[in-house]
């Protein structure tokens, strides 16, 4: 027997899109903002007298600071709701945008980064578990991947807009007053633009007592000029973080740990390809090229990664995706002393840039699949905690396997934990994550 289609899940999917300048449109704006000063943190910390490793050490406190985010995120959003948490991170980035512009002292720059860090995490989460809430599971994984699309836009364009404002005023303190002012625009946006998370409330609410036309013609009417009855949405009890830890230990230990080992292999790609680049004796512009090639694959391919989603599974992206990435880096390791080392080094780049937007908005779409439905936002702080430190561990793996060894081991290492990721995901996606368009 086929249940009737939700009349709910249908208007709140019809107001997501009438709104959806003002669900991807912010986000967009804040990443593009974050990554116009993000290639400048290491100069700007070189300035203020930062050797090369208290430089990247600057580059890391925005990763360490989501990191730490995440389950504050999580507990703040589900106490205050998503539009106040956008708000309150664009205004107390804000802060951290003094702090940087301001501040002639290398700790204060660290922590002002930091700052920021801790805010994009918040706002990250803040917008995923409004998806996460609002949007049908038919068709989750297209809208996902567009909010990942929108953050991989910063990561972009952001340097562009960086080296363009560098071209004009020959100071790396006009990104950060860049991103300052991308900050109050989305902070202004959030706060008096349109409300999407009411709009789909009010959507669902006036499906679900709409009457018919020939039920009811005057009350059809005043519903359509706004006089509709809006009910009520049922609230759940709210149990905290680390109680939705333990309560949920069993996924986030198991197919967290997977898409923790996704986050690794994504994560590698701007340490490994410069450094086997610069390994093989590659000059500055070769690399680049190469890099901005790989990046340019993986922004174009962003919305493929939900269409098979949503059709297929997100199996048939995941695993895809690890074992294109993962395959590249196993394979790339033993190039480095063959003749033709400058060739595999550029077809490999490219096959991982190619799994890379693949795998676009997959950790999202596995968290809010997996995520209860009542009270998601403390469960996505700890799914996004764990693939977060998936991201922030590889870099240093990747450091470590290098000075112990060489790039090619590093290199070998990611790729095979891209491989092992890929059958964790065979293994546990089809007993955690229900199938699209069981709605």
């Amino acid at each position: 027997m086929t249940s009737a289609p939700d009349p709910r899940r249908g208007a709140a999917a019809e107001a997501i899109r009438r709104y959806a300048p003002m669900i991807y449109g912010p986000t967009a704006l804040y990443s593009v903002g974050q990554g116009a000063i993000l290639p400048l943190l290491p100069i700007i910390a070189r300035e203020l007298g930062a050797d090369l490793a208290t430089a990247a050490l600057v580059t890391a406190m925005l990763v360490v600071g989501q990191l730490v985010g995440n389950l504050p995120a999580g507990w703040l959003v589900s106490r205050i709701g998503e539009r106040h948490t956008m708000t309150l991170a664009a205004a107390v980035s804000l802060i951290g945008i003094a702090g940087m512009l301001l501040s002639g002292h290398l700790g204060v720059l660290m922590l002002s980064v930091l700052l920021i860090g801790v805010c994009a995490s918040a706002f990250a989460l803040a917008r995923h578990t409004f998806m996460t809430t609002r949007v049908p599971l038919a068709y989750r994984a297209r809208s996902l991947s567009l909010l990942g699309g929108s953050f991989r836009l910063g990561a972009f364009t952001g340097p562009f807009v960086a080296a363009g404002l560098l071209g004009i005023f020959e100071n790396e303190e006009a990104s950060i007053w860049f991103f300052g002012a991308c900050l109050v625009v989305v902070g202004l946006l959030v706060t008096f633009g349109p409300d999407p998370e009411q709009a789909a409330d009010r959507a669902a609410r006036a499906a679900e007592t709409r009457p018919t036309e020939e039920e009811d013609p005057e009350a059809l009417e005043a519903e359509d000029t706004g006089e509709a009855v809006t009910g009520s949405i049922p609230t759940a009890e709210r149990i905290g973080v680390f109680r939705t830890m333990a309560r949920h230990r069993r996924v986030l230990s198991r197919l967290g740990l997977a898409a923790a080992s996704l986050s690794a292999v994504r994560a590698s790609r701007p340490a490994v390809l410069p450094l086997w680049g610069v390994s093989i004796g590659l000059d500055s512009s070769t690399i680049a090229l190469v890099v901005g090639i790989s990046g340019a694959l993986d922004f174009a391919l962003f919305y493929a990664s939900g269409q098979v989603m949503d059709r297929f599974g997100r199996l048939w992206a995941a695993v895809p995706a690890l074992i294109l990435m993962g395959g590249a880096l196993f394979a790339l390791s033993f190039t480095h002393e063959l003749d033709a080392a400058t060739m595999w080094f550029g077809v490999f780049a490219t096959v991982i840039g190619v799994g890379n937007g693949l795998s676009s908005g997959i950790l999202l779409t596995l968290g809010s699949d997996i995520a209860p439905k009542t009270d998601p936002a403390p469960f996505l702080g700890a799914w996004r905690t764990i693939t977060d430190a998936g991201g922030a561990l590889s870099p240093l793996l990747v450091s470590g396997l290098t000075a112990v060894a060489s790039i090619s081991v590093a290199a070998g290492g990611i790729g095979a934990i891209g491989l092992l990721g890929a059958l964790a995901f065979i293994r546990w996606v089809p007993r955690f994550v229900p199938t699209p368009g069981r709605d």
